[in-house]
């Protein structure tokens, strides 16, 4: 292996505007996710259902979207926002699930989260091949395209990195700041955050926590279903079975990673979108892209270990509130 070679060639790949364009695009799915992982952990709640959330998202918005095209008398263009639109539907409606069992019954959370996985995994499977007679896939739905945005997809370099995008990538920017703005500048955000921290200070101030962790756990539904939306209506255009493949659990690190913040979760979900775009380059050349696939993972290692700080989950998270 000519060194020099690979090194040229790896100097290309990082100096191409669409290796950062695919980050964007590639880590789109694991930032929804993950933001809506830190409103839900904010509140006290655990979300390891964030894997099946997504999934049913997927199945969800191929599933609208394919009936609002083929039965419903939508257009072509109009087909995949009507999925968008069932995605986040369903998956606020499956995250409920979550919610009932968590907050209400003062499950284990993990343990439903865990069986809500396994749920949304057989039942979409099964699903898909009760409503289009094929195992396995979908067929092919109306789906997102690109979306220059005119004017700004003309300056070099950060033109096609930035703005020649689909809807959900822009959507996905927008709620991470949006995000952030709102967990930590308004009172909304307080609320969320004091139910997480100490439930039982809040509710004596006359804060409902049950109210706030439903809110923390819907939220995270609306992100899981859109993340999902994202691979089925944007990514390939249909559902495959398992088409999330541990992306909920990706994006569960990147909440950790980024320290329970909105913005912290986006910029996190970038690492691993980056590590997944160098991959998807780097097999032109001969280089496991296994090697480059740890890069993130080490990163979390050193960062988890002290270099940028210990991150402190909320004080409540994973813990059952059982009003006095």
């Amino acid at each position: 292996m000519d060194i020099g070679h690979v090194l040229g060639v790896i100097m290309g790949i990082l100096s191409d505007p669409s290796t950062y364009q695919a980050m964007i695009r590639i880590s789109t799915p694991l930032a929804l996710a993950a933001i809506g992982g830190t409103f839900c952990e904010r509140t006290g709640v655990v979300n390891i259902a964030l894997e099946g959330i997504m999934l049913v998202g997927a199945f969800a918005g191929a599933v609208f979207s394919y009936y609002a095209q083929a039965s419903w008398g939508f257009s072509e263009g109009m087909a995949p926002w009507v999925g968008l639109i069932g995605a986040v539907s369903m998956g606020m409606l499956f995250s409920l699930l979550h919610g009932v069992g968590s907050i209400h019954l003062r499950a284990d959370q993990v343990v439903i989260g865990a069986a809500l996985n396994i749920l949304a995994l057989g039942g979409t499977g099964f699903l898909t091949q009760a409503i289009f007679g094929v195992a396995g896939a979908s067929p092919r739905v109306g789906s997102f395209d690109p979306v220059p945005i005119p004017g700004l997809v003309k300056i070099p370099f950060l033109g096609q990195v930035l703005f020649n995008h689909t809807p959900i990538v822009y959507m996905a920017i927008v709620i991470a700041i949006a995000g952030q703005f709102i967990l930590f500048r308004t009172p909304i955000g307080l609320r969320l955050r004091s139910v997480g921290e100490h439930p039982k200070a809040a509710d004596t101030v006359g804060i409902s926590v049950y109210k706030m962790r439903y809110v923390g756990v819907l939220i995270s539904g609306a992100l899981g279903g859109l993340a999902g939306a994202n691979l089925s209506l944007e990514a390939v255009s249909q559902f495959s079975e398992n088409m999330t493949r541990g992306r909920g659990f990706i994006a569960l690190a990147a909440n950790i990673f980024g320290k329970w913040t909105p913005l912290g979760s986006w910029l996190s979900s970038l690492l691993f979108g980056f590590a997944e775009s160098l991959k998807l380059r780097t097999q032109v050349i001969d280089i496991p892209p296994e090697f480059i696939l740890m890069l993130p993972y080490v990163l979390t290692i050193v960062v988890l270990a002290g270099a940028m700080g210990r991150a402190i989950p909320p004080d409540a998270i994973g813990k059952p509130y059982s009003k006095q």
